[in-house]
């Protein structure tokens, strides 16, 4: 059986973000990195719908070790990708990545202090250990997306197209086309629909606030003229940064005043007259769920063109030729496109065993946003809702670095967060909180649990960065030990004489 140090699962940002880290702190490390699909990118690779980009600006979604020097700072799929796949050649990653690897289960032994990880690589199954799992594999199923079950849908006469299974031959030019959704997905793909010539309605039950900037960022792009890469790159992080977190603390602090700025900036982007109440004013406040990012107002001069134009209504049933509404109205329609959100996944939904016992993430508290109590030597990235993910991601590899060379000057071969006495009876919030979007809400039961102190997902980049990447990984819900303790802990006792 391989033997690793280190198993990085998922080659898409965390992933490669992750192994970067790795091989500039821990460089004496074995690392291997364990990727389902055929290729790298995870993501970027995954989704391939018309118009595919960031959702928030790349001087934030790129590494912080690797300066974003495109023009364009809201960045298409391919752009991304090439990032990425420059990244992954400028750190020499490529041979340790091992492709069509999936991980199926994933098996704790403290007697060993290895994870026995099984693995399905194509028609082979096959086995793996390590020391210590770095869970990068994302937040949603690659299998699966989310059903919305629309009553109906096996009787349209057109074709159904959810956008993560989007199919490279679609015609759509002069068809009529409607999007069911009002998330970041269908934003971008009516624009970019209703560009290449399609009649697209933008099927809502309830708007989205929404937030129109260019695609360039001028300062940014000022900036790299008269500095050095790195110097323009880290002063742009840190504006955006800052920016990102001053609105999102201003809709906590002055919700209502927030709101009414964000629907004045769409009033004027629409045409005169357009029911701004109806089509963009949702009813709850800004950021209890996400703001959707229009580019260029590419979704509002496709309106004001009338390639595109978006109806809020709740669906009665799917027909034939379109789609019946609730109000006595209909769509027609020849291709209906759902993108009504992903399916969400633990931890890849890999099983884990501690010792032969199933872990149960329900029932733990997650440590940091990081670790889970009462799981050794393992550690998952999971980003922010309410900024950009790789943000959290280069905290956590960072993180998770530090903690290696803690346990190598602990002589530690494992870790594992506890909960202590001082932690009893201590609240329980969900694993995100203040945050009812219905994707999440779904599957929250599923997720551990946050409490307080290191028990805490605080999902706040300013805090986290005290929190995570400033304070000693040492602290007293991390216990360290060594295999050879617990080996001494079990020999039989030798008689005497």
């Amino acid at each position: 059986m391989e033997h690793l140090d280190v198993v990085v699962v998922g080659a898409g940002i965390s992933g490669i973000s992750a192994a970067v880290h790795l091989s500039r702190a821990c460089p004496q490390k074995s690392v291997g990195i364990l990727e389902r699909r055929e290729s790298i990118g995870g993501t970027w690779d995954l989704f391939k719908y018309p118009g595919i980009r960031s959702d928030s600006d790349m001087h934030t979604l790129g590494f912080s070790f690797k300066p974003w020097k495109a023009e364009k700072s809201i960045a298409d799929g391919p752009s991304i990708m090439a990032y990425l796949r420059e990244t992954i050649d400028e750190h020499k990653l490529m041979d340790k990545v091992r492709l069509s690897h999936k991980v199926t289960a994933a098996d704790w032994s403290s007697a060993d202090a290895r994870w026995e990880l099984t693995i399905q690589e194509r028609d082979a199954v096959k086995k793996m250990s390590c020391n210590f799992l770095f869970m990068c594999s994302g937040y949603y199923s690659y299998d699966e997306a989310y059903d919305a079950k629309i009553a109906g849908i096996d009787e349209f006469g057109g074709q159904v197209v959810h956008p993560q299974f989007w199919p490279e031959d679609l015609q759509y030019e002069g068809k009529k086309v409607v999007v069911i959704g009002s998330g970041a997905t269908a934003v971008t793909l009516v624009p970019s629909m209703a560009k290449a010539g399609a009649q697209v309605t933008m099927l809502q039950r309830s708007p989205t606030y929404m937030v129109a900037r260019p695609d360039h960022d001028a300062i940014a792009n000022f900036l790299r003229k008269v500095l050095p890469d790195s110097w323009a790159y880290g002063l742009t992080r840190f504006k955006n940064v800052a920016f990102q977190n001053y609105l999102y603390k201003q809709t906590r602090k002055k919700p209502e005043q927030v709101k009414q700025r964000l629907l004045g900036f769409v009033k004027q982007l629409l045409p005169d007259g357009y029911d701004v109440d109806k089509h963009f004013t949702p009813s709850y406040n800004p950021w209890d769920q996400r703001l959707c990012l229009v580019p260029n107002a590419d979704l509002f001069k496709a309106i004001k063109k009338g390639s595109a134009d978006i109806v809020t209504d709740e669906i009665d049933t799917v027909t034939q030729g379109g789609i019946r509404l609730k109000s006595g109205a209909s769509l027609d329609a020849d291709i209906i496109v759902t993108a009504t959100g992903l399916k969400l996944a633990v931890l890849a939904n890999v099983p884990f065993t501690v010792d032969g016992d199933a872990v149960d993430f329900p029932s733990a508290y997650t440590y940091k946003g990081l670790m889970f109590s009462g799981v050794p030597n393992m550690v998952s990235t999971f980003g922010y809702i309410n900024a950009s993910w790789t943000l959290r991601a280069d905290l956590t590899s960072d993180w998770v670095c530090r903690l290696l060379q803690q346990m190598d000057a602990n002589g530690a071969d494992q870790v594992v967060p506890q909960l202590r006495a001082e932690d009893a009876g201590m609240q329980e919030r969900p694993w995100i909180a203040d945050f009812p979007a219905g994707y999440m809400q779904r599957v929250m039961h599923l997720f551990p649990k946050q409490g307080t102190g290191p028990w805490r997902n605080t999902q706040d980049f300013a805090l986290d960065k005290k929190f995570i990447g400033k304070a000693p990984v040492a602290d007293s819900a991390l216990v360290f030990a060594s295999s050879a303790d617990h080996v001494e802990e079990t020999l039989p006792a030798q008689s005497a004489g």
